[in-house]
């Protein structure tokens, strides 16, 4: 009994190591970084720079995309257009294109060219690349570019209906991908072996939603502390929480969309975002944002004491949430940006920043809050409790892509390029 639980140890250990290992490398090996949370803890992140000034290099890309590059060590991947066709591409972070693999065709283009089908952005592990596209196609990849599988999530779970085009990016978690599929069509939640794409389970989530309020653009995030876990899942009016053995319902929680003064098209595209003790939800269309205990042990949280806070209005519509410090982050559509205490959601400010639409979610790194703007125009905020400006970068290209951090370098994705941003040396 002793040997085993020596070994049980030793695992934990390695585990443990082979994780901090990877983070301290500086990876971002998701949408939102190595937590899911938009925090970097890099040092030396520039906070001015220009399409010249601190910019180490400029690759252009194929086609449009709104997709976040994810970086391990010195490899960069990312999806876009090429037409017609998506594709996955892999980088050096020295600036060349490594190669480039076609996932699908029949790339869409919504809203104006506000989003297409290469929207979704990669997962990595350090030795496979998943990348999952708006057409429903899913593929695993090694980092030499030779396929493992591929599959279509569309054929598998039912035809995608949208208004616009499925943007869902997947969560990796040790040997699972996650996935939320939420649409007129289905509302469903999986999680899938990551070597085969084969099934785990599948969740079919109940909701009363309607019209456009059925459909949800937002990813979903992952709540792990020392003495629970679940994924929780954000759309069709409802924030979800799901047991990760078999994606059972955990928890939930409404109110979002209220039933006396019902919308019929508020469609969630803001995700949420965890930290320990709590987790901030946005709706949309300045709705309502709430702080929940993630401790919550009743199946229905709507109105209950486990709402920490809730704000009536003020929602982020489509960045998703920022919590660091003690400190949430809002960053609103027309670049207000709030913030609020995290224990109790009092408001310390609400202020203006660069008036322009925001489609990327915030990121933090050394002190500073960067907010991406679609006309290219990223405004550096500093962290804290009073509202201050530090600068303000005009890139000069269409940008609705989250920004990425690794190894002291800030990535920005425009429509056009990928920038690799840092200090020249």
């Amino acid at each position: 009994m002793q040997k085993h639980a020596l070994k049980n140890v030793l695992i934990f250990l390695l585990a443990m190591f082979t994780l901090v290992g990877s983070l301290s490398a500086g990876n971002w090996q998701q949408w939102r970084g190595a937590h899911n949370d938009g925090i970097s803890h890099e040092t030396d992140i520039p906070i001015q720079w220009s399409q010249t000034e601190n910019v180490k290099w400029r690759l252009p890309l194929p086609g449009e995309a709104a997709s976040t590059p994810v970086i391990w060590e010195d490899k960069i991947f990312l999806t876009s257009a090429e037409g017609n066709a998506l594709v996955l591409m892999c980088i050096s972070t020295e600036g060349e294109e490594l190669w480039k693999r076609t996932l699908g065709h029949g790339n869409r283009s919504v809203r104006g060219g506000e989003g297409n089908s290469a929207a979704p952005s990669p997962v990595t592990d350090g030795e496979h690349v998943w990348a999952f596209l708006g057409t429903g196609d899913l593929a695993c990849y090694d980092f030499d570019g030779n396929q493992v599988w591929h599959t279509n999530l569309a054929d598998r779970y039912g035809e995608f209906n949208l208004y616009f085009v499925m943007s869902t990016t997947p969560l990796l978690d040790q040997d699972r991908l996650y996935f939320q599929l939420i649409h007129s069509n289905a509302w469903v939640v999986l999680a899938l072996d990551k070597m085969t794409g084969k099934e785990i389970w599948k969740h079919n989530r109940d909701s009363d939603a309607v019209s456009e309020s059925e459909q949800a653009y937002t990813s979903p995030i992952l709540y792990r502390d020392a003495d629970r876990e679940y994924l929780v899942v954000h759309g069709a009016d409802y924030v979800t929480a799901h047991s990760l053995a078999d994606g059972s319902e955990i928890w939930r929680c409404g109110g979002l969309n209220p039933k006396a003064n019902y919308n019929d098209f508020l469609r969630f595209v803001a995700s949420p975002v965890a930290t320990e003790g709590l987790i901030v939800v946005p709706s949309a269309k300045n709705g309502p944002v709430l702080g929940i205990n993630p401790a919550a042990t009743q199946s229905d949280l709507t109105d209950s004491e486990w709402q920490i806070w809730k704000r009536q209005q003020g929602t982020p519509d489509v960045p998703s949430p920022l919590i660091h410090d003690g400190l949430v982050y809002l960053c609103r559509e027309n670049g207000d940006l709030i913030c609020l205490d995290a224990k109790t959601g009092e408001q310390f400010y609400r202020e203006r920043t660069h008036r322009h639409r925001h489609r990327a979610s915030p990121v933090y790194a050394n002190g500073h809050i960067y907010l991406t703007a679609r006309d290219g125009v990223i405004t550096v905020v500093k962290a804290g409790r009073q509202f201050d400006i530090v600068a303000s970068n005009a890139m000069g290209e269409v940008i609705a892509a989250s920004p990425a951090i690794a190894n002291g370098t800030l990535y920005l994705r425009s429509y056009q390029a990928l920038y690799a941003i840092g200090a020249q040396k």
